[in-house]
């Protein structure tokens, strides 16, 4: 609600109970706005460091304001949109060129350039009239500020918000092309040289309070994110990190519960499309593997991802495994193969090889060193079952 200092309205102009004052006030304007523009240009150092346009503009905003001020004295009681006087002379870029905090210390001074040349400028018995309204007035001015901030970061948050969502729509689409990395260069991605995309559940309510959540996350990790809810999917596209568990970890806590998947980390934004096409085949098979951990790489998941009908796990599992085992010579494939068939026992694999235990257990170990996988885990077992599946059947393939 606008407050006014105690000055009747009049009907005529010339009849204003100040009319001298309100004289004196209007023919001083342009000093006014002159010497603010100085005493900025003197104790403003960032104002000194501006491009003469902007400049410019902050000049106009000063006397836009003293003038708004003058019509405020003449029309006190009168509803005046003083956001609209003085900031509606600047473009609404100038907003992005100087902060609020900048903003305020414009304000200051202008408004302290005017106070002291109140004895000056009002007529003989009307300096507290002046100063009280120009009190009033500066509280005016300090609200009309925060609006125009306010409005102005409530547009562009929108704005970004909308912008984000066209990235990591992209990503999640195999759409990602150059257009999308120069948008999320515009969000301040800063072309990290390690990516990948993490997915789960988003949780019910508010997805802006949720994207925010995820935010302060990834600040906390010092990890840079583009986030965003699609659907039912919490998508995050993490920067940062070269290891995509202990990223996914670091940002697991705003997902809803249920399984979370990282995708593999890959070497820039266009690339992101990978590791999320993988996080997004991991996430439909993890029913499929209820004990999986939270979150789980999605390259944990390639035989869930296989059996689901991921062509790419399934060509991952026979280029990774199958082939350097066959490049190894036959005897790794065939001693996997008993022990796999032998419910994993080294001795049942020795007799049914004819050898040694500690042949066995050897080339057990070559086949940890050549597929990163060893098979006297459980859950490394089935991988290679699997994987030892998948390459005989591309084999099978092969024939004419």
């Amino acid at each position: 609600m606008r407050q006014a200092c105690s000055v009747p309205e009049p009907t005529d102009p010339s009849q204003h109970p100040h009319a001298a004052t309100l004289r004196r006030l209007e023919q001083s304007s342009g000093k006014l706005a002159a010497a603010a523009i100085a005493r900025m240009d003197e104790q403003l150092p960032w104002y000194r460091a501006m491009p003469p346009e902007n400049r410019s503009w902050i000049g106009l905003v000063a006397q836009a304001g003293i003038a708004a001020f003058t019509e405020w004295f003449r029309h006190p009681e009168t509803p005046q949109a003083i956001s609209t006087d003085v900031f509606g002379t600047a473009p609404r870029e100038l907003t992005r060129a100087i902060t609020l905090r900048q903003t305020v210390e414009m304000v200051r001074t202008t408004i302290e350039v005017v106070e002291t040349a109140i004895d000056e400028v009002a007529a003989p018995g009307d300096e507290s009239v002046l100063r009280e309204a120009l009190l009033v007035y500066a509280r005016e001015i300090a609200f009309a500020t925060a609006q125009v901030y306010a409005q102005a970061a409530e547009a562009r948050g929108a704005w970004d918000a909308r912008l984000e969502s066209l990235v990591v729509n992209a990503v999640l689409s195999g759409e990602a092309d150059e257009g999308a990395v120069s948008r999320a260069a515009a969000l301040g991605w800063n072309s990290p040289e390690h990516v990948a995309v993490v997915l789960g559940t988003a949780p019910d309510g508010d997805s802006e309070l949720t994207v925010e959540a995820i935010r302060r996350a990834s600040r906390h990790a010092k990890l840079q994110v583009l986030t965003g809810v699609l659907g039912s999917r919490l998508v995050v596209i993490a920067g940062g990190s070269d290891d995509p568990l202990r990223a996914a970890k670091s940002l697991i806590g705003p997902f809803a519960a249920g399984p979370v998947v990282a995708g593999p980390v890959v070497g820039d934004l266009l690339a992101a499309t990978r590791s999320a096409q993988a996080a997004m085949a991991g996430l439909k098979a993890c029913a499929a593997w209820p004990d999986a951990p939270r979150p789980v790489l999605a390259d944990d998941l390639l035989p869930e991802r296989a059996m689901a009908g991921d062509p790419v796990a399934r060509e991952l599992l026979v280029e990774e495994i199958y082939r350097p085992l066959e490049a190894a010579g036959s005897a790794l494939l065939e001693t996997l193969s008993v022990y796999l068939e032998q419910a994993s026992s080294l001795e049942g694999a020795a007799r049914m090889l004819f050898v040694h235990p500690n042949t066995v257990r050897y080339r057990l170990r070559r086949v940890t060193d050549v597929t990163g996988w060893s098979p006297s885990d459980v859950r490394s077992a089935f991988t290679l079952r699997i994987a030892l599946i998948l390459g005989r059947l591309a084999e099978y393939g092969r024939q004419p």
